[in-house]
């Protein structure tokens, strides 16, 4: 008995020396980023250089459709955010985070168009979409085709005569491209809705803005007949890691 107590005595003395060399031996790199790091680091002239380059490519994105297409440009979601990395989990090696931050900016862009010119419109759209190095990701192809021709009357609906009104385009790069149901054949129609309102933002590590912030979907709507939604990719645009790479 009294053996078996004195060799239990050495496991937990030997388990508690190798846990506390483990805690001591944690480094910077294992650590939590303070808010305080965070905030220098998204305010760093490499960090503000690569947000606004960001910014810019996005809104080229946003421009190739509001000035080569049929679409009106009614309303820009930006959401800008920054991270710091965690703290590694001691007995979770998968949970390591190798970054003091990561930034990403996401945009969505909220068009205006006729809804009884849906035909034409989406027509322009990838007209566009067929130009070497456009910025409007969806060309023409078979299925896009009948879609247009569904919506000029010419055709019947591409997805089947059964199916709900077709709204959205996929499949071209970084972009995703949804709009209102226009086609009144009594089924319920759920329409674009409005982007989440701003929730305390906190520059630069955090950023919300809505151009115009006067306007609405609803507004867009209102003024155009129908909405269309342009989600594109989040752009990471800024990430340094702990060991102290960019």
């Amino acid at each position: 008995m009294l053996h078996s107590r004195r060799r239990s005595k050495a496991l937990l003395g030997s388990l508690l020396g190798i846990l506390v060399v483990t805690v001591s031996g944690c480094s910077s790199k294992d650590e939590a980023v303070s808010p305080e790091e965070v905030r220098r680091l998204a305010d760093s002239p490499q960090a503000v250089t690569a947000r606004q380059d960001a910014e810019e490519r996005l809104r080229f994105d946003v421009s190739a459709y509001a000035e080569q297409t049929r679409l009106e440009l009614g309303l820009i979601s930006l959401r800008d955010d920054c991270h710091g990395g965690q703290a590694t989990q001691l007995f979770d090696p998968d949970g390591y985070d190798p970054y003091k931050i990561k930034c990403s900016l996401r945009m969505t862009a909220y068009f205006g168009a006729d809804p009884k010119r849906m035909g034409d419109t989406l027509d322009s759209i990838l007209d566009k979409g067929d130009m070497t190095d456009s910025h409007v990701a969806f060309g023409h192809d078979y299925y896009r085709d009948h879609l247009i021709a569904y919506y000029r009357g010419k055709g019947p609906n591409p997805i089947g005569a059964d199916a709900d009104e077709p709204t959205l385009l996929t499949g071209g790069p970084g972009q995703t491209l949804y709009w209102d149901p226009v086609r009144h054949d009594g089924r319920s129609h759920v329409t674009i809705a409005e982007p989440a309102p701003c929730a305390h933002p906190d520059p630069p590590v955090t950023r919300c803005v809505m151009e115009p912030r006067s306007t609405s979907v609803a507004a867009v709507r209102k003024r155009y007949g129908m909405v269309f939604q342009l989600d594109l990719a989040p752009a990471d645009y800024y990430e340094v890691a702990k060991s102290g790479h960019s």
